[in-house]
């Protein structure tokens, strides 16, 4: 998921805070695109965010779009990678 800090009503932290203490959102992997300082970087992370994103590398064309492709791609392969760890533990704990 991306998620902007800036919303309008309620702020982005807010949002992946709330998401990350609900058992059904809690494993969504949420990359955070903001104009803040990369020293919020390690709050964010603490929050839960798997990543972060700073929305004027976009304005730089197609170098920042390849990097925020990278960094999504790389979210997708670690969640999917975790998935089939996940479910060889549970065939393992079911065949015992």
């Amino acid at each position: 998921m991306l998620l902007d800090l800036g919303l309008p009503k309620v702020s982005g932290f807010e949002v992946l805070q709330t998401m990350k203490r609900d058992p059904t959102t809690a494993a969504i992997p949420v990359i955070v695109l903001s104009q803040l300082a990369q020293e919020k970087e390690g709050e964010l992370k603490r929050a839960g965010a798997v990543g972060y994103f700073q929305k004027s590398k976009l304005v730089e064309g197609a170098t920042g779009e390849a990097e925020l492709i990278e960094l999504i791609e790389q979210t997708l392969g670690q969640s999917r990678d975790r998935q089939i760890l996940l479910a060889r533990r549970r065939a393992a704990t079911s065949s015992q």
